[in-house]
């Protein structure tokens, strides 16, 4: 890693003289040779992207500035042995002072990528990212925050150093945004540095900031930390580690989801082995002067930061921990959420105070879902959209959340140029731009298996257009947790706009379009299977001035039958629209939430007009199996439907039969499935293995 002063006022920084060496040639090595093939780079380098094999992906990767779909970010090759490797190459007394340094492993990001500054808890190491340096470093110019072991610099030379960077940062790039991720004591610095700059950009992510350290579990023991002899602060280590999180998590970071069980538990077991000797470790990162130190920081900083709140005017994302036993990151979350004009908060109820060193939590995925990465001051839906990952992909489609997709075992069928129905998506264009144009079911549950093949067979995203509501900030609250609108924007969801068509058009993208829109997927009783389409075509003369082509679909499946228990089915719908209507508490309810959403359709004819937002009553069934039929393509290049609303409004008309025909075709063919019934899909996956794709019908 490359290491600077932080008394130089122009970054980047040169190496500090009596580090450049040891610490940064050992800091290499502890990553390991999983690590070590990214080069080492000096601050301010060449931002080059990635080499592209795949050429469908080229188009798009170009838009993102070198990522494609289901690259590979690095995220769970580095283990929490590494952050105590790592932290004792680095922590040592070296005089010196505090210094900016950027991770070898993070390597050159993406063209334009703003610059992200680390700000590491009381240990002051700085490698509290190191799970998250190569997935950051693909899209973040990542500089951390090194505070030597013996370092004595009070919090308002602290400050200084961060509030140089940021003003150094705006004058190089004062269109970009400035990245501040700040975990516990580093949340009151970053809150600090906001105070200091509210003009300028600022994006704070805040992980279970010690704003709240008044209130914490270690006011008690400072006294007795005081008065404890010198050779009994061996202890002290492991008294911390027991209230800083959960061992069992921070050694399952590295242990892949999608393994068998069996080799699972093994590399836990072997983690927990090499884990927790180590913990001892924290002695000689934290001693005792040190520890005491760090404390009288951590008080001054909570304090200074506290005066200053109504002064902050950055956007920040706190992410707090729900068994957090140094802090009550929970109950702080909560205020700053009241107290800071534009805060939004994610809470991992299950998780404990070294939230970034745990199991599951994947910083850049959680700014992708949350919409908070983005190059200029305005999120921009296209050139800002950061591709999913393969540990996106893997983390969303994991043995032990693809239940779903498993029991459904989704037939995908496509028509090719001949006429001819097989089996995959084979009759489906690989290049765009492209419109796929369906059918919703229930609360949109065939998404998932959709956007799974897609990516697995085409290696493409499909950026479908929801509802704006789904994206509304009016939703949130103090304590929201990671929910599925999250994982829809990781995978491509994007507000339906004309605007945004039309540039994802520009584009070439592969777009998914609901014409039924919310009507069809909050559909009542008695109505699956049914179009809710506008009178007059909303996306043909678009697609044709783009010269799209579009590929009309059917999907069947839980809905039939919808009204009968039956073992078909995922769910079945108790209460519909009409009858919440009828209870009047629920009915004021449902008012009041659609007060606050704005009818996109408000002008349509028809029923697809009315489409009040809700949630259905439904009890849990067994799930049938999904059925999709993508048609034959349309190319509208060429056709005179610019200016013909005419013959535009007939290719509609026919889009929408074909879908019909799709949707008939579909319920007519599943009755010859042999495998129709879950048991006997989940006989033949006992058989022939989970992996091996369940036959179905001959089209």
């Amino acid at each position: 890693m490359s290491l600077s002063s932080s008394g130089s006022p122009v970054l980047p920084f040169l190496p500090f003289p009596s580090l450049l060496h040891k610490p940064r040639l050992r800091c290499a090595a502890v990553s390991g040779n999983r690590l070590g093939e990214v080069s080492s780079r000096m601050l301010g380098g060449g931002r080059v992207g990635a080499n592209h094999s795949d050429s469908e992906n080229k188009a798009y990767a170009g838009q993102n500035g070198g990522l494609e779909a289901l690259y590979d970010d690095g995220f769970g090759d580095v283990s929490v042995k590494d952050y105590f490797d790592a932290s004792r190459a680095i922590n040592k007394p070296d005089g010196g002072a505090p210094r900016w340094f950027c991770p070898v492993e993070c390597g050159a990001p993406i063209k334009g990528s703003p610059l992200l500054l680390f700000l590491p808890g009381a240990d002051g190491v700085g490698m509290g990212l190191i799970l998250h340096h190569k997935s950051l470093g693909k899209v973040f110019e990542v500089r951390c925050l090194h505070i030597p072991v013996n370092d004595r610099t009070p919090f308002e030379g602290l400050l200084k150093i961060v509030d140089n960077a940021v003003k150094n940062e705006h004058s190089k790039f004062p269109h970009k945004p400035i990245y501040i991720v700040g975990e516990s004591f580093g949340g009151c610095l970053a809150l600090a540095a906001a105070a200091c700059n509210p003009d300028i950009d600022l994006v704070l992510v805040l992980v279970n900031p010690a704003t709240s350290f008044g209130k914490s579990q270690l006011q008690p023991i400072i006294p007795l930390l005081e008065a404890l002899p010198r050779n009994l602060h061996a202890t002290v280590p492991y008294f911390l580690s027991l209230i800083m999180g959960d061992p069992v998590k921070m050694a399952m970071a590295s242990v892949e989801e999608d393994l068998p069980l069996p080799e699972r538990l093994e590399n836990l077991s072997n983690n927990l082995t090499s884990l927790l000797p180590l913990l001892s470790d924290l002695g000689d990162i934290i001693p005792k002067d040190t520890l005491l130190w760090k404390l009288r920081l951590l008080k001054s900083g909570s304090a200074y930061v506290n005066s200053r709140l109504h002064a902050i005017s950055a956007e920040v994302l706190v992410l707090a921990s729900g068994k957090d036993n140094l802090l009550p990151s929970g109950d702080e979350a909560d205020r700053l959420w009241a107290s800071l004009k534009n805060c939004r908060v994610r809470y991992f109820k299950d998780s404990g105070h070294t939230l970034l060193l745990e199991e599951g939590i994947n910083l850049l995925n959680i700014l992708k879902g949350t919409i908070t990465y983005r190059r200029s001051r305005q999120y921009d839906t296209v050139t800002d959209y950061l591709p999913p990952s393969l540990s996106d992909f893997r983390k969303t489609f994991s043995q032990n959340e693809r239940w779903y997709v498993a029991a459904a075992s989704p037939v995908m069928l496509s028509t090719l140029e001949d006429g001819r129905i097989v089996r995959g998506l084979a009759g489906v264009p690989d290049k765009g731009p492209l419109l796929l144009v369906g059918n919703h079911m229930i609360l949109g549950l065939e998404l998932r298996p959709l956007y799974e093949e897609f990516l697995k067979e085409k290696k493409v995203i499909i950026r479908g257009m929801a509802h704006p509501f789904l994206f509304s900030r009016d939703t949130e609250t103090p304590r929201k947790e990671i929910s599925i609108n999250e994982t829809l924007s990781v995978f491509g969801a994007t507000p339906v706009t004309p605007m945004n068509m039309y540039r994802l058009f520009s584009k070439g993208s592969f777009i998914l379009l609901y014409p039924g829109g919310a009507r069809e997927a909050l559909h009542r009783k008695g109505e699956e299977h049914k179009l809710f389409w506008p009178n007059h075509p909303e996306f043909v003369r678009m697609a044709a001035r783009f010269g799209a082509t579009i590929v009309p679909f059917g999907v069947v499946g839980e809905d039939d039958l919808i009204e009968v228990p039956h073992p078909m089915f995922i769910i079945l719908l108790v209460f519909d629209y009409n009858d919440l209507e009828s209870i009047p508490f629920i009915r004021e309810r449902i008012e009041e939430l659609n007060k606050t959403i704005t009818n996109i359709r408000i002008n349509a004819d028809g029923e697809v007009s009315e489409q009040p937002m809700y949630l259905p009553g439904f009890l849990p069934k067994l799930p049938g199996r999904l059925y999709y039929h993508f048609g034959k393509p349309i190319e509208t290049r060429g056709l005179d439907i610019l200016k013909n609303k005419k013959d535009a409004n007939a290719l509609y008309l026919c889009i929408k039969s074909e879908i019909e025909g799709s949707i008939s075709y579909l319920k007519q063919k599943r009755e010859g499935d042999p495998y129709r019934s879950i048991v006997r899909r989940i006989l033949y996956q006992a058989s022939f293995g989970s992996s091996v794709e369940v036959p179905t019908f001959e089209p």
